[in-house]
């Protein structure tokens, strides 16, 4: 599999200091989820070729959108926000969409949520807690767990990506 969109991935410096080593890898995890979505048609990217589950290339990139808004800007910040997708009633609504829903619209609202989440970290400490009363349980996280966490939540995600994307078209790739 060839980038053909900017979706170029650097891997990080293995002598970096903590922060640009968790930016870093965060960064290249979110451009892998940009590279296993290259090349293909909006009926592809709505393709759920792993029956029963409703994984698709577009949920994914529309989940990952919801999770960067969540833990930099309502987690870390505070910020009362609506909803993107999910709902109290439909918990999975970002894997819900309908053919008028389209990837570049998804893939428009993910890639704001990652420059907002960008915005959200610069300059804080990675010591910086959240507040308790941010999260339903009542527990505060520091930004240095935002970032591992968000590394981890893009792993298991480009591994699903990995397998969507070799159903879709046959195309692999680490």
């Amino acid at each position: 599999m060839t980038t053909t969109s900017g979706s170029h991935r650097t891997e990080p410096s293995t002598s970096a200091d903590e922060r640009a080593m968790l930016e870093g890898w965060l960064d290249y995890h979110r451009a892998t989820l940009a590279w296993k979505c290259e090349g293909l048609g909006e009926e592809e990217l709505h393709r759920m070729p792993l029956p029963p589950s409703e994984l698709s290339l577009m949920g994914l990139v529309r989940h990952m959108a919801e999770v960067e808004r969540y833990w930099f800007r309502e987690i870390m910040l505070g910020e009362d926000l609506p909803d993107l997708y999910s709902t109290r009633e439909d918990r999975d609504g970002d894997f819900h969409f309908t053919a008028q829903d389209t990837f570049a619209e998804a893939e428009r609202v993910w890639r704001t949520e990652v420059e907002l989440a960008r915005e959200a970290a610069a300059g804080r400490s990675l010591d910086l807690m959240s507040k308790p009363e941010s999260h339903h349980r009542g527990e505060a996280f520091s930004l240095r767990w935002v970032y591992t966490h968000m590394i981890e939540e893009y792993a298991r995600h480009n591994g699903h990506a990995d397998l969507l994307r070799e159903q879709i078209d046959g195309a692999t790739g680490d």
